[in-house]
């Protein structure tokens, strides 16, 4: 994308700049729920907020310490499950349980052990086709994936998850008729702005790659 000029900054944009160090730099990402196997055969549910799309790889980025990491290095099988911005209480029910045991040093300030966190959550598991942990049912969006690579990032802090999308289901209220498109009039991801919780506004405008169909095109 090509870099704004003065002519196509906001009218408000300043010249001058602050310099600020944030703890962390959640600048607007989905909230996805990750559904992983343990190692008993049950399954793991965890939201988190750093994934983002490359043709049909999907790209996590994952705390090393927790069930999900744990999980993955051995049991690749995965499902992405995106909630819509009404569902946010729930994410947030999810938010201080962990599936670890015994809870990792880091998380045991803020964080309870909870094995079953589909129930404490009141979400619905549904089978997968193609892979063994469910999809979160009440979700509008749901991939079922399988890691093909997890590694530490460049910082050692965290684990990079490179997952291949093998099944796509999705909600037809938020399908073009006729189509394998995704309407985007009709879906919104819930987004996580800074630690706090947005859904997407009006339309602006379209890249003219999109191949959505339009009404009156």
């Amino acid at each position: 994308m090509d870099t704004a000029t003065p002519s196509t900054m906001p009218n408000n944009a300043s010249a001058a700049h602050v310099a600020i160090e944030p703890s962390i730099l959640y600048f607007g990402t989905p909230v996805v729920l990750l559904s992983t196997e343990n190692e008993n055969g049950s399954f793991n549910l965890a939201p988190m907020s750093s994934a983002w799309a490359l043709g049909h790889v999907i790209v996590l980025g994952l705390g090393p310490g927790g069930q999900t990491a744990h999980n993955l290095l051995s049991r690749p099988g995965l499902v992405v499950s995106l909630p819509a911005p009404a569902q946010w209480p729930t994410v947030e029910r999810l938010a201080p349980l962990t599936g670890r045991s015994p809870i990792p040093v880091d998380k045991r300030d803020a964080f309870r052990f909870e094995p079953d966190k589909f129930a404490a959550a009141g979400l619905r598991p549904e089978p997968s086709e193609l892979v063994r942990p469910p999809r979160v049912a009440e979700c509008p969006l749901q991939l079922e994936a399988r890691a093909a690579r997890v590694q530490p990032d460049a910082s050692g802090a965290f684990l990079i998850v490179e997952a291949h999308v093998l099944k796509v289901h999705a909600d037809p209220q938020i399908v073009v008729p006729g189509s394998q498109h995704i309407d985007p009039a009709a879906w919104s991801p819930l987004i996580y702005n800074f630690r706090h919780y947005y859904g997407l506004g009006p339309e602006l405008g379209h890249s003219f790659r999109s191949q959505t169909p339009r009404q009156g095109h």
